[in-house]
């Protein structure tokens, strides 16, 4: 089973190169953001709980998205393989999901890690503010600190795999087919 963490800042183009990888090889994307949103639209307690942190440019608690992403991983008995995208966002979910999957002897395969520049990043996010919908990505103190939060609590989560020999760097800067290219040859082979 091949598992992949995409990893990067806000705006890096993680649910862009999400698709092409889901369809090259088979898997299941599971992206938090999408499954907060999908509460959120849904009106549920949890949805309503996300969106307060999210509104903030906070991280949702880990033991709410660990369970969520249970959940969804669960969902999919017969996947091929999962990306994860926007998760994990701590040491603490790293820990917990290498934890899961080992418990199912499917561990992380990789993590592929977008490097974009901080300038990029908020022209990504305002453009992208024009046609998504998302309130998050119109406000730049907002995205600013979201940027500062993936800084200071979501990047050190790349030493946890880099300590275990899985982190690649990829540089997220260029055309989606260069990006996607670069990225498909950082996937380990099976």
């Amino acid at each position: 089973m091949l598992n992949i963490i995409l990893f990067g800042p806000p705006g890096a183009g993680k649910g862009t190169q999400s698709a092409f990888l889901v369809q090259h090889y088979g898997l299941v994307h599971l992206s938090t953001g999408d499954i907060f949103r999908a509460n959120i639209k849904g009106q549920t307690e949890l949805g309503k709980l996300a969106q307060s942190y999210m509104d903030q440019g906070q991280l949702v608690p880990d033991d709410v998205t660990i369970s969520m992403l249970e959940s969804e991983v669960d969902n999919h008995p017969s996947a091929k393989g999962f990306i994860f995208d926007g998760f994990p966002r701590t040491t603490a979910q790293a820990h917990a999901l290498d934890s899961f999957l080992d418990g199912r002897n499917t561990p992380v395969s990789c993590m592929l890690a977008l490097d974009v520049v901080e300038e990029e990043l908020k022209a990504r996010l305002l453009s992208r503010a024009k046609t998504s919908g998302r309130p998050d990505d119109a406000n730049p103190e907002v995205i600013q600190k979201r940027i500062d939060v993936y800084n200071a609590e979501t990047a050190p989560v790349a030493g946890h795999y880099a300590l275990q020999g899985k982190y690649t760097g990829v540089d997220g800067v260029g055309t989606i087919a260069e990006i996607t290219e670069r990225l498909r040859a950082a996937v380990p082979s099976e």
